[in-house]
Order: C-alpha cells, then structure tokens, then sequence
C-alpha cells in the first residue's frame, strides 16, 4: 500500500503550538537576546535615520575628463596584440595588428580586413604602416625595434603640439 503524503495550506498542529509559544513568551525571549547581546539585538531593530546629504551635491554623469595632452606609446601586451596607448591615461588609442606565430617564427600581421580582423585601421595608417606587415620578429628585429618603428612612422608628421590636440582615438595626420 502506498501512503501519499501532501503538503497543507494552514500550519500543522505543532507547528502553529510552536509560535503560539514564542509569542506568548517574545517579552522574555527579547529580554534574554538584548543581555546576551548587550543590547546590540534591540538595537539592531530600531529604525535607522536616513542619511541626509551636507551642503551641495553635484553629481556629473559623464566620464572622466580628457586628458589635455597624449603620450603615444606602443605596447606589445601579453596575448601578444600590438596597440598605440595614451601614457597619461592609460586608454588605448589605437589597435595596431598582432603578432602570430607561425610554426617557430614571430610575425607581426597588421590589423586589417585581408588579415581578418572585424574592425582594420584607417587607410591612412594602413599606407604608413603596409612594409611592416608580415614582417618577422627574431634576433635582427626584436619587439622592442619593431615599437620604436611603429612610434616612428605613426608621429613622423606629429609634433607635441600637435599631440596636445589630438582626441583619444586619433591619430595625427
């Protein structure tokens, strides 16, 4: 024989004896809770004041300013994406290619449309930087050769002046 067992709307029996008991005894049981506590359980029950604000309070939803004057760097960073950054704020201005490996060499694959990436550098960029596609990184054209380069050939034009007014994200002409 199977026995169903069911869940009731109303409190069981014991149960609702249960609270009846607390509650005829919540007197006591707030007493006993405020001495173990030493009182911290009746004040934590008391209601808290709002916190008022002092004097003026602006709130500005934008950002955070822009910095008055870019310092370009390349960076080679660690999942091996090659990117022009603002020194000053830390942002990334620009992403330049990545490098690949390509069985045991180091190549740096420039970031356009032919080479598969979503979003590819300007023309202008793309024209100033196009030798250097696919070119290898070994001992003869280390990392750090190939930032200075690309420092190089992107701020050929640019002056610091001229990079005073730059808006992140651009590039100088």
């Amino acid at each position: 024989m199977v026995e169903i067992f069911s869940k009731r709307n109303e409190p069981g029996r014991d149960e609702a004896r249960f609270r009846k008991v607390v509650q005829e005894n919540r007197s006591t049981i707030v007493r006993l809770a405020d001495q173990l506590s030493q009182g911290a359980y009746s004040a934590s029950k008391r209601p808290k004041p709002a916190p008022q604000p002092e004097g003026l309070i602006i709130h500005v939803g934008a950002g955070p300013a822009k910095p008055d004057i870019v310092d370009p760097h390349v960076r080679v960073s660690h999942n091996s994406r090659v990117i022009l950054m603002d020194l000053t704020s830390g942002r990334q201005l620009e992403h330049l290619g990545e490098l690949r490996r390509f069985g045991d060499a180091l190549c740096f694959v420039l970031a356009t449309r032919e080479n598969g990436f979503f979003s590819p550098l300007d023309d202008d960029i793309v024209g100033r930087l196009a030798d250097l596609d696919g070119i290898y990184i070994d001992t003869d054209f280390p990392e750090e050769r190939l930032c200075a380069t690309l420092v190089d050939r992107l701020l050929d034009d640019a002056d610091a002046a001229g990079m005073a007014e730059t808006e992140p994200g651009q590039i100088p002409d």
